[in-house]
This record gives C-alpha cells, structure tokens and sequence, in this order.
C-alpha cells in the first residue's frame, strides 16, 4: 500500500523518479506528502530517546536491536522486528517511541497495519479456491464477475485471475485518486464498488498481459471475486481459510467503520510537513480493503508467510504457480519479481527470499523468508515521506533503503 495526501489549498507530489512511479504503485494509497487536518505535531527530535526489546531464550537480539535503532535514528517514530528462525525459535525487539504524546516506550510485536501484505492472503484465498475448482487461474474474470470489468480499452473477457493476481491485466489504479488525500480519507468510508467505478472511468494502461506493472485495482478485483464466488465476505474468508487455522489472534481485517487497532500497539504517524508528525492510528482503511487493510503484528505476520512457503496452506503445484515470477524490478530490490500475490528478493548473500511488504499511512512493513526458512518482519511507525522532505529525492530514496537494507541484513545474519 502506499501513502499520501493533500492541504485544502496545495498537494505536496514527490518527484517522478521511476523509483516514485513503482513504489507508489507498489504499496497501497497513493500520492503525495501529508496533509494534516489534526492539531498537536510534533517534532522529530522527539522521536529518539527509547528503546524495548524482548527475545526468546537462547536467542541473539543484539545485532537485530540495533538495526530497529538506526531505523530510529534515521527519523523513525519506532521500530518493530520479528525473526522465526528455521527452528521455530523467535526474536522480537522494538525500538524508538511508541506514543509521542506520552513517551511510551513502542511495544515489541504490536499490532500495526500491514498494507499491501495483504495481497499475499487474498491471493492465497484465490489459490484455494482454484485447488477446490471452483476458480481457474486462466479463465477470464468475467466468467466470476459477468459484465462488470468494462470500460476505455477495459475488457473483462480478455482480463485472466492470473494476470489479476500477477499486475499484468492492465488495470487502471483507483488508489491515486481515492487517496490522494490521506486526512480526508482518514475518517471516510468508500465501498468497493465506488472505488472500482473510479477505476474504470479510466482507460486501460496497456493491453493484458503486455507487461507487469502493480495497480491495487487488481486485487479490488479480486475481492469481488471472492466474495462472489463464496457468498461469504471477504474479511470471513480469509478468517477462516488463514488465521483461525494458523492460530493468529492479532491479525484480522477490520470490520466496516473499524478505525481503533483491537490490541496493544504503536502509534502511527503522518505529516504535512516533514518531520511534523500527527498521531495517525485511527484509521477506516475501507479505502484499502482486499488491497491493504489487514491488520497484524510482526511475529504473526512472519508465521504466516512461513506456513504459506512450508505448503500448510497451499498444494505443492499450487505454490509452485505462486512463485512463478515476472520481472518487477524497482531501485530499491533490482532483481526483484512477481509472482501471483508473493514478490521475490535476491539476496546479498546468495539465495532468493519470498515476501511482499506494504506501506499505508502510518506505517511501513518489509518482510520476506530466506531460503534457510528464516522469517523476517519489519514494520516502521510512519512512511518515509513523513520524515523525510518528498523534494529530497536522494534521502527519500535512502529511508526507504534503510528499511529494506536491515530486511536483507537481518535475513543474511549479519
């Protein structure tokens, strides 16, 4: 998911580098640096003077604890890291403020939004529902959703689940307007049909199949679908297909009008100018939805992606469809790719690693498992741009690289 906002009088849009383009695509709201329609900011120096950790017993938390606080350092509210390594065992450490209005420590694997994470259990959700032949990954999505996908060069006959699921349909993206304003869109509530409508005033960004390129349309799509198919939400779904099997208590899709997190968390934080951040948490994330609103923690989040890649939740033939990849390359991971719902990520150290990672207003997630089993989540308290002047192209560039650099180190162990 990705992030973004407006004044009442002026928009604040980052530079169109190739890097903005893709990651604002990327993630799940879209467009611009922060406008505040809250009172109370505060500075960023505030944002540095705690830190939290716990551990597993036996576990080496020193390395991973220091990596949450040069994130911090760096500008960060706080930072939260999970590693489940290939043995079961587990380290959470936090870093950094928690509540800036209170000085409270940030809690270790608290709840935050996951954003854009939440591709990988929709599409999960799809793929059980092919295993059970009651969807076909190469049918057209108008065999799901008659009539409904239609529009400038917008073809519903021509447009397969698969190229839904891998961003290769050509679909328009609705989050750039819906979102454009993420203080207006705080409070609101927007259905998914409205949003797809927006989406489908728009022509088609290229014909299906032609090439990959990520528009949280698709997975808008693919909600519908679900929901169709089933007869049963999309937030039940994936409750019962995922999380109860998984033994999750703290990840869930929030309910119509749900803004408060259910359990103990950071606090999240956005801004309309960098640097002067306002507490975010309290979030209708209907703007998300089947695109970005899960909620979880880091461990959880981490167990999730781990049983999806060990074949508890798919087949083998199933999984091995996941992981069939198109390029999908940024500035942030080159090499990087796409497969259906899950991205991969070659290492510095050799190997590939399988994950997704997400950005919403208030939050940043990077995550992904090592090729040794290793799970790795992290999640930051604010987006780059809230930190960091969108005009600055080059230390924009390097908060999102920081994040994604501590992924890799905490997966290389080093």
């Amino acid at each position: 998911m990705n992030d973004q906002n407006q004044t009442e009088n002026q928009t604040q849009t980052p530079p169109k580098t190739q890097h903005q383009t893709q990651h604002r695509h990327r993630t799940l709201i879209a467009v611009s640096a922060a406008a505040a329609l809250l009172a109370g900011t505060v500075s960023l120096s505030a944002c540095t003077s705690a830190t939290e950790q716990t551990a597993g017993p036996g576990s080496e938390s020193g390395p991973l604890q220091d990596r949450m606080q040069s994130l911090v350092d760096a500008g960060y509210p706080a930072a939260l890291a999970s590693v489940i390594g290939p043995d079961g065992s587990s380290t959470d450490v936090a870093a950094g403020i928690g509540d800036l209005a209170t000085d409270e420590p940030a809690q270790v694997d608290g709840e935050v939004r996951i954003a854009s994470n939440t591709k990988m259990f929709v599409s999960t959700v799809v793929l059980q529902l092919v295993e059970e032949g009651k969807v076909a990954l190469d049918a057209p999505i108008d065999t799901y959703l008659p009539g409904l996908i239609t529009g400038d060069g917008i073809d519903g006959t021509r447009i397969t689940v698969r190229q839904l699921l891998q961003h290769t349909a050509g679909l328009p993206e609705y989050a750039d307007q819906i979102a454009a304003d993420a203080f207006a869109a705080q409070e609101r509530y927007t259905s998914p049909r409205d949003m797809l409508d927006i989406a489908l005033a728009k022509p088609a960004v290229f014909a299906p199949g032609e090439r990959w390129a990520y528009s949280n349309t698709n997975y808008l799509v693919l909600g519908l679908m679900i929901e169709h198919v089933t007869d049963r939400a999309l937030g039940q779904q994936i409750d019962e297909r995922i999380v109860k099997p998984l033994d999750l208590e703290h990840t869930y899709f929030p309910a119509p009008g749900e803004r408060e997190l259910r359990g103990e968390h950071p606090k999240g934080y956005h801004a309309k100018t960098a640097g002067e951040l306002v507490d975010f948490t309290a979030l209708d994330t209907s703007f998300a939805w089947s695109a970005g609103a899960l909620v979880s923690t880091p461990r959880e989040l981490n167990v999730f992606m781990k049983a999806l890649l060990d074949g508890e939740l798919l087949n083998e033939e199933t999984l091995a469809e996941m992981q069939t990849t198109v390029p999908a390359g940024d500035e942030l991971w080159p090499g990087a790719g796409y497969g259906l719902g899950l991205q991969s990520y070659p290492l510095s150290c050799g190997g590939v690693a399988w994950g997704h990672g997400g950005d919403i207003p208030g939050t940043q997630t990077r995550n992904a498992v090592g090729p040794d089993g290793t799970a790795v989540t992290i999640a930051v308290t604010s987006l780059p741009w809230a930190v960091v002047s969108p005009d600055d192209t080059e230390r924009l560039m390097e908060q999102y690289r920081i994040v994604v650099d501590a992924l890799d180190a905490s997966l290389c162990e080093r």
